[in-house]
C-alpha cells in the first residue's frame, strides 16, 4: 500500500507511542481519515474579485480591519468543509460551505480588532473534522503600539 508523508510520519509517533496499537493497524487508522481532496490554492487577501483573491498576504498591517481567506478546493464534492479561524489557541470563527464540485473555490471573511495582533491560523477541515490544510497570517501592531 502506497502511503503519503503525512501518514508516515503519523505511523512513525504511533510507533515511538509503543506497543498500544500493532504499526499496520495505526496505519490504516490513519489512511481511513485522512482527506482524499486538497487545497490547490490558498490566500489570505483583502478582497474578492470575481471569485478570485486580490492579492495573497502573509504580513498584515492592523489598518486592515477585514481579511479574506481565499480556497481553491479539489476532490471535496458532496462534503461540508470549514474554515476555523484561531488566534493564540482559541477558535474565532468557523464558517462551513456545501462543496458542490470537484473543483471548488471558496471564501470566508474575518472582521479583525487593531488589539488582535499576533499570528492567526485557518484551517481547513474536511466533513470529519480532519484538517486538509493549515495556513497562517501575522497581524501587525501599528508603529509605536505593543503586541499583548
Amino acid at each position: 500500500m502506497k502511503r503519503s508523508l503525512w501518514q508516515l510520519s503519523l505511523l512513525g509517533l504511533a510507533l515511538l507511542a509503543g506497543p498500544t496499537l500493532p504499526a499496520f493497524a495505526a496505519a490504516e487508522a490513519t489512511a481511513e481519515h485522512h482527506s482524499k481532496g486538497s487545497v490547490a490554492r490558498s490566500a489570505f487577501t483583502t478582497a474578492i474579485v470575481d471569485r478570485e483573491p486580490v492579492d495573497n498576504l502573509v504580513r498584515v498591517p492592523n489598518t486592515v480591519t477585514r481579511l479574506y481567506y481565499f480556497t481553491d478546493l479539489r476532490d471535496l464534492e458532496g462534503q461540508i468543509v470549514t474554515h476555523r479561524w484561531e488566534y493564540q489557541g482559541q477558535v474565532m470563527a468557523e464558517v462551513k460551505f456545501r462543496v458542490a464540485g470537484p473543483r471548488w473555490r471558496v471564501y470566508s471573511s474575518k472582521n479583525l480588532l487593531p488589539e488582535w495582533s499576533g499570528k492567526w491560523t485557518v484551517m481547513v477541515l474536511d466533513e470529519s473534522g480532519w484538517p486538509v490544510q493549515a495556513d497562517m497570517f501575522e497581524y501587525l501592531p501599528a508603529e509605536g503600539q505593543q503586541t499583548p
